[in-house]
């Protein structure tokens, strides 16, 4: 490991996983329960956490699946580091493109209510609740990539 790619790619195991943790379990939960009392705003902030962080995933998740090919040819493909990456990867495209423009148009939608408040409340808590699920296979996930990312 002593090529600057092999360094980046270390770097962006922690950047991404580092960033799924840090906005997933600490920063977004606090936002709620700070702004308890306005759970819109706590929502809205959030959601803008969370693409930033899909689009840290995006950029490592391409950037370590290249790596690894170029590095380790064709043998990459045994092994559970490049598999967990692409898993990882493809959870967070579709959160990102998939079930989170479902989720605006639902508040899109409801508006000028909250989509809480809306007939659409339930089908926004199943999609939510299918974003939430993905969002812990990827950060379960990212222990075993950290874990990996040295070989």
């Amino acid at each position: 490991m002593n090529q600057w790619s092999d360094k980046l790619a270390l770097l962006l195991v922690t950047l991404w996983v580092g960033t799924v943790w840090a906005i997933g379990y600490v920063a977004a939960p606090t936002l709620f329960y700070t702004l308890s009392d306005n759970h819109p705003l706590a929502g809205e902030l959030a959601g803008k956490m969370f693409t930033l962080v899909a689009y840290v995933g995006m950029v490592s998740g391409f950037f370590l699946l290249i790596h690894r090919l170029v590095r380790q040819g064709t043998l990459a493909l045994k092994q559970w580091f490049f598999w967990v990456v692409v898993i990882m990867l493809t959870i967070v495209m579709l959160g990102e493109f998939g079930i989170q423009p479902i989720m605006a148009k639902l508040k899109a939608q409801a508006f000028p209510t909250t989509v809480m408040q809306s007939v659409f409340a339930d089908r926004f808590k199943t999609w939510h609740g299918i974003a939430n699920i993905g969002y812990l296979i990827e950060s379960l996930l990212g222990i075993v990539l950290v874990l990996k990312a040295n070989r």
